[in-house]
């Protein structure tokens, strides 16, 4: 649709309104605020979930094998040639023996539960989400009957590097004199600090060897955990291992082990994204009541324009850029400030939670310590487009009925 001059600047001095309409003026100032505000709700909304995912995908797969090989009955035993076969799968990155289960920490009196991990010490340091967030101590002392611990963890049990606590085992002793839990004190190599809640205070990670003493394991591990390429298409991965082992082990991928958690997260994604999306709606509501309403005031003005030779297209077009207008200028300010606020919220979140004294994003809560914000400008430009599209479809009616205005009739009233 092209507008020539005349068009345009009648359509602005509509807009710009004297003092009897000052109501109008109003009305459509409210639709463009909250056009405005749909539209950086909701990019800012989308960035932070798209954030939440990624950062949650990221730690879990930073931590975790991308495929965890398990045993059909109980531990791998003879484990060496499986991780061989392993190994010859293209794509396939890594393959590290693990020995996980879960233990009774104690220290001073207080006890609480805890996930330890055995791994290699080499395989370890080679593990960046953890190496590259040690707060304390060091991981060349990662070795023997030394561990590593959250900084959650070492807080709430006020720990620190080279003091000790005590690890309780659930598979006790058989003595004569009943089950024994297997009790044993371990010091504290290093404190790690990944940013994310769950493994921040509840993950105890010690060497290979001392975790399979400890849960009486012998030579065997619990699992194998695989790192591959290409994580987020793990299905194929998945198929190939399964040939590799042979039926003698069982596969369990991240999507699997994690799929409840990243289901949630989707749909309240999209979920959100349906909420948000009404306050453009109500908007665009907004522009058709104000529109409706500068028709109606401006009869007379619309039939003198229609007696001086403007045509029906030309009134339509007049009072389609007229509410087009604050749908483009609305939606503008909206990209502009959802993308900015966007790009610095967690300085934004620290300036208010210094501001008000209260923390705004609890890591407790919401399992990561920063809020974290992704913006992905494809989703931007349609959340873009579609707030046009409601305005520009919000205009048409009131332009197609300002079209349709009989001069004669709005005349014979006036």
């Amino acid at each position: 649709m092209i507008f020539n001059a005349f068009e345009r600047m009648v359509a602005m001095r509509y807009l710009r309104a004297r003092r009897q309409e000052g109501f109008i003026s109003v009305i459509a100032g409210f639709s463009l605020l909250g056009i405005a505000l749909g539209v950086a709700t909701l990019i800012i909304v989308m960035a932070v979930m798209n954030g939440f995912r990624s950062e949650l995908l990221g730690r879990v797969l930073g931590l975790n094998g991308h495929l965890s090989v398990f045993g059909v009955q109980g531990p791998l035993t003879d484990y060496g040639p499986l991780i061989d076969r392993i190994r010859t799968v293209p794509g396939v990155v890594s393959v590290t023996p693990s020995a996980e289960a879960q233990a009774l920490v104690t220290v001073r009196g207080s006890a609480s539960g805890a996930i330890v991990r055995g791994t290699r010490p080499e395989d370890f340091r080679q593990r960046p989400t953890v190496s590259d967030h040690i707060v304390a101590g060091s991981l060349g002392d990662f070795e023997g009957e030394k561990i590593a611990i959250g900084i959650r963890m070492a807080q709430r049990l006020g720990l620190r590097v080279g003091d000790q606590l005590t690890l309780v085992s659930p598979q006790g002793q058989t003595t004569a004199f009943g089950t024994v839990p297997r009790v044993r004190a371990y010091e504290v190599a290093a404190i790690f600090d990944v940013g994310m809640f769950e493994y921040d205070n509840n993950f105890i990670f010690m060497p290979l060897q001392a975790a399979q003493t400890f849960f009486r394991l012998g030579e065997s591990v619990t699992n194998l955990e695989v790192m591959v390429e290409l994580p987020r298409e793990i299905a194929s991965y998945r198929a190939l291992l399964q040939q590799a082992v042979e039926g003698r082990a069982r596969i369990v991928d991240w999507q699997q082990s994690n799929a409840s958690f990243f289901n949630a997260l989707q749909v309240e994604r999209n979920v959100m994204f349906l909420i948000l999306t009404l306050i453009i709606l109500v908007a665009a509501f907004n522009i058709i009541s104000s529109m409706i309403m500068l028709v109606k005031d401006k009869g007379r003005d619309i039939a003198i324009l229609r007696t001086m030779g403007a045509t029906r297209g030309m009134v339509l077009r007049i009072f389609f850029l007229a509410g087009a207008s604050i749908g483009v200028v609305g939606t503008t300010a909206g990209l502009l400030l959802g993308v900015a606020f966007a790009e610095n919220i967690e300085t934004i979140r620290q300036f208010l939670q210094s501001l008000t004294g209260t923390e705004l994003f609890s890591a407790e809560i919401y399992f990561l310590s920063q809020l974290p914000a992704e913006i992905d400008y494809g989703e931007v430009a349609r959340v873009v487009v579609m707030a046009l599209a409601l305005s520009f479809g919000a205009t048409i009616y009131p332009a197609w009925r300002a079209a349709r205005l009989d001069p004669v009739e709005a005349l014979r009233y006036e």
